[in-house]
């Protein structure tokens, strides 16, 4: 089974669970602006991914500009940012078992099936 964060709004995100779909895969979807991810969730996302938290932020997000940019902050300092504010993590993210994988472009999604 593959879990993907998802936002219904973003084309990207879109077309990664219709990929999905295609595939035949069984998706959990989980939509995490209505149902933000803990700190310890994000944390592990982050772990799985193999990225620094910065390379899950949208930093061309408002929430960013205005609160953020410029600023020397600490890993969890960003993660911090990122439950506070769910839309400025990058999507779509899909995850399979051990492995997750941005879905930028979304056919990357693909990648961990």
């Amino acid at each position: 089974m593959t879990t993907l964060y998802h936002n219904p709004r973003c084309s990207s995100s879109r077309e990664a669970l219709r990929l999905l779909e295609e595939s035949g895969e069984t998706i959990e979807v989980v939509k995490y602006l209505q149902n933000p991810l803990s700190k310890k969730e994000l944390e592990q996302l982050i772990e799985l991914l193999g990225i620094k938290p910065i390379d899950l932020v949208r930093t061309k997000e408002d929430e960013w500009k205005e609160n953020f940019k410029g600023k020397n902050l600490t890993d969890s300092q960003i993660i911090d940012a990122m439950v506070k504010f769910p839309k400025l993590m990058e999507r779509p993210i899909a995850v399979n078992g051990t492995q997750a994988i941005i879905g930028r472009p979304a056919k990357n999604v693909l990648k961990i099936l």
